[in-house]
């Protein structure tokens, strides 16, 4: 069986998610290319350490430079925060290494330009984590919408809810940093709606938005990791620079309408991350909160039975589930990323790009920027103005 080594870039909370996948794929998915978790990288020595030994890295680096420049490595993996990306990925390409990056690709459109533009130079595979088009159940929505199930689309509208900075005193995070994670709620959660959007519906052609940063100050931290944080409600303050809440609507190329919702200030929404559909034919709700289950309706059902009917998506013919747990034995969100890694070495070792790739990356950045730049002017923007 043909294998690819990993170098691995981040470690916190996207590095443990990457890691689980590499490290059970072939238990599952045993015709899949195997990737070999080879190096790990991480500026604290200690961290990635322990890290390393935990998740089962071979061994570690404190610079990224050294693990792209390794001649063992062959795939580089990027979790870092957002503003590492561009540079990492642009020296990855240009030293031969297949790329996959985490989403948002980078800080803004130009420098994700940069970043496809360095991949298809260098004819290397690359790939982006947009992780929830890869639920069965999401895939199974695609599936109605391709098949013209639900017939002509009308309606796309997404929400992405989630309530962990709601406290004023909870301290000033790097995801709260515009140098650093390039926007808020919109970056990071309007994109993974944007991405949904792009793959269940099509291109957007203008949109217009607005948002809101509702605690503009906030006190420093002691230490972070993924979405937590300690510090002291006394300590010294810094700005918040991004936005806590960002609102869209869009029109598609197919004539569909859209409305987004991206904010971490809705009490009681954890993670919050739905969508529906609205055709000529039927409806599909998904909320990823609830990740195993599609809500589907269809006009031509039998009038006394209408509704909404739950469709479980653990059954083998949904996409994925043949290699995971008898009918009814449901997956979590760790899956999505050992889904998105089986395309991944698919693709490198069939020679073809994987999807969601790079260019889908610069899509979804287009809309950002559309977004920003829609709030700044107060007027519809078209996609192509950016």
């Amino acid at each position: 069986m043909k294998s690819y080594n990993v170098g691995m870039i981040g470690y916190k909370f996207m590095g443990k998610a990457h890691s689980h996948a590499y490290r059970d794929l072939h238990m599952f998915f045993p015709q899949t290319t195997v990737p070999k978790m080879k190096l790990i990288c991480g500026r604290d020595e200690s961290g990635v350490a322990t890290a390393a030994e935990q998740f089962g890295w071979a061994a570690h680096v404190t610079d990224w430079r050294e693990l792209v420049t390794h001649p063992d490595i062959d795939i580089v993996d990027i979790n870092a925060p957002s503003d590492a990306h561009k540079e990492i990925a642009i020296a990855a390409a240009k030293a031969g290494k297949h790329l996959f990056c985490e989403k948002p690709l980078a800080l803004t459109l130009a420098d994700a330009r940069e970043m496809l533009e360095a991949a298809e130079a260098a004819g290397v595979k690359h790939m982006v984590g947009f992780n929830y088009r890869f639920a069965p159940a999401v895939q199974l929505a695609k599936k109605l919408v391709a098949e013209g199930r639900l017939g002509q689309i009308y309606h796309f509208r997404a929400w992405f809810l989630q309530d962990w900075i709601v406290d004023p005193t909870f301290p000033l995070v790097w995801r709260l940093q515009k140098e650093i994670a390039g926007s808020g709620s919109h970056g990071d959660l309007g994109a993974h709606l944007i991405d949904l959007a792009h793959f269940l519906i099509g291109e957007m052609t203008e949109v217009i938005g607005m948002s809101e940063t509702f605690v503009k100050e906030r006190p420093l931290p002691t230490s972070m990791t993924g979405l937590s944080a300690k510090g002291s409600a006394d300590a010294p303050r810094g700005a918040v620079t991004v936005d806590d809440a960002t609102l869209f609507m869009a029109r598609f190329a197919n004539g569909a309408l859209g409305s987004f919702e991206a904010t971490r200030f809705a009490p009681g929404h954890r993670c919050t991350n739905s969508f529906e559909i609205n055709g000529s034919k039927g409806s599909v709700k998904f909320d990823f909160e609830r990740m195993n289950e599609l809500q589907v309706y269809f006009t031509d059902d039998a009038e006394d039975v209408q509704g909404f009917r739950r469709v479980l998506a653990t059954d083998p013919s949904h996409a994925y589930m043949d290699a995971w747990w008898p009918p009814g034995h449901t997956i979590g969100y760790e899956h999505t990323f050992l889904h998105e890694v089986v395309e991944l070495m698919n693709a490198v070792s069939e020679d073809r790009q994987p999807v969601p790739n790079f260019v889908d990356g610069v899509k979804c950045q287009e809309v950002l920027e559309a977004v920003d730049q829609s709030i700044a002017q107060r007027r519809w923007v078209s996609i192509s103005e950016v």
